[in-house]
């Protein structure tokens, strides 16, 4: 009788974890401090969060890490401690970085369109990063998994309408050619996730 070969284990080890979760909020925190700089915004969690930065001169870091912590509930009920407990220490990294980047970098100048298109870019990939190493920076994708669970609305709907309510609430706050230009890098950061981020070419856990 022929015995089949168990599959091979994919997990990733702690220390590929942590360097992953450096690389990957580093890389969201320098698409956030090339945003701000410009006076951009960018959807879910983390433009909600910009946008209340810009509305009430409060720090991006500690607007991301406050809006975020009623969202851990339910992830440890939809995804579990592991996923949870990731996602804290991802989100309390990017506020972190967030606060010290402007510190160190300084931009004498970047072209606004450009410079969206560069956000979504170092955004998207460093989501990637931290989504296959099983964390995310939690908010409304959270929400909108739970919502989709226990009413059968799609995750996808919810987050797309309250990006749509985020940008349209963003042209009271900054100039619209600024909106288009978030926009643009929205767009991009997303075709990189759905380009990139499959489960059928990356089997790492």
């Amino acid at each position: 009788m022929t015995q089949i070969a168990p599959p091979p284990d994919t997990s990733h080890s702690k220390i590929e974890d942590a360097q992953a979760f450096v690389l990957g909020t580093a890389l969201c925190a320098l698409g956030v401090t090339m945003l701000t700089h410009l006076g951009l915004i960018t959807g879910q969690t983390a433009g909600l969060a910009v946008l209340l930065s810009y509305a009430t001169g409060l720090s991006f870091g500690l607007v991301f890490f406050a809006i975020n912590l009623p969202f851990y509930w339910l992830a440890w009920v939809r995804m579990g401690p592991r996923f949870t407990i990731k996602s804290f220490l991802c989100v309390a990294l990017v506020s972190a970085m967030a606060e010290t980047f402007p510190q160190l970098i300084v931009f004498d100048y970047l072209d606004p369109l450009l410079g969206a298109v560069l956000v979504g870019a170092v955004t998207g990939l460093g989501l990637i990063v931290l989504f296959r190493h099983g964390a995310s920076l939690g908010g409304i994708g959270v929400l909108a998994l739970f919502l989709q669970d226990r009413t059968g609305f799609r995750a996808g709907y919810t987050q797309l309408i309250f990006d749509l309510c985020l940008f349209a609430a963003a042209f009271a706050i900054i100039a619209p050619g600024l909106v288009l230009y978030s926009l643009a890098g929205a767009v991009v950061a997303n075709l990189i996730i759905a380009t990139n981020h499959r489960p059928d070419r990356y089997t790492g856990r």
